[in-house]
């Protein structure tokens, strides 16, 4: 079984990720671990991330076997987790659900790089904007206006 490491922590819900969950679920049997570097918001929960991604991985009709787990990162940082997830575990990629290139902190510290160094293949899933309104969130069922 494939085995992908998907790390978000405000995009963890958002219909991209969401897309690429139910994309690879469909291409072979994987197992997915939702590793949230910051597991501090205060409107959702880990447990409501996995099974958002619990439910893609299903499919549409919801008969997809699935596997889906999750993982809080202890020190905030997200680099220091995922080295740790990568290092705890056998995984064959790693996603990376980022917000939107204007906000995020992790393309601007060129933490895909970072991971790819690691010697895992990285793929980065970022949501779009539209007119200046981000179709992201802090959980499921929130958005913000992008400032």
């Amino acid at each position: 079984m494939h085995r992908t490491l998907i790390v978000a922590n405000r995009t963890a819900s958002t219909p991209v990720l969401l897309q690429e969950v139910d994309r690879r679920a469909a291409e072979q049997p994987t197992a997915f671990t939702l590793l949230v570097p910051d597991p501090t918001p205060e409107n959702w929960s880990l447990d409501d991330a996995v099974a958002t991604l619990r439910a893609a991985a299903a499919g549409i009709h919801g008969t997809r076997e699935t596997h889906v787990d999750g993982l809080s990162g202890a020190s905030g940082d997200a680099f220091e987790s995922i080295q740790a997830a990568v290092a705890g575990g056998r995984y064959d990629d790693v996603v990376l659900s980022t917000l939107p290139s204007r906000t995020s902190l992790w393309l601007r510290r060129d933490l895909p790089s970072r991971v790819e160094a690691l010697g895992l293949p990285v793929t980065v899933i970022t949501p779009p904007v539209a007119r200046g309104i981000p179709l992201w969130g802090k959980g499921p069922g929130s958005h913000e206006r992008d400032r």
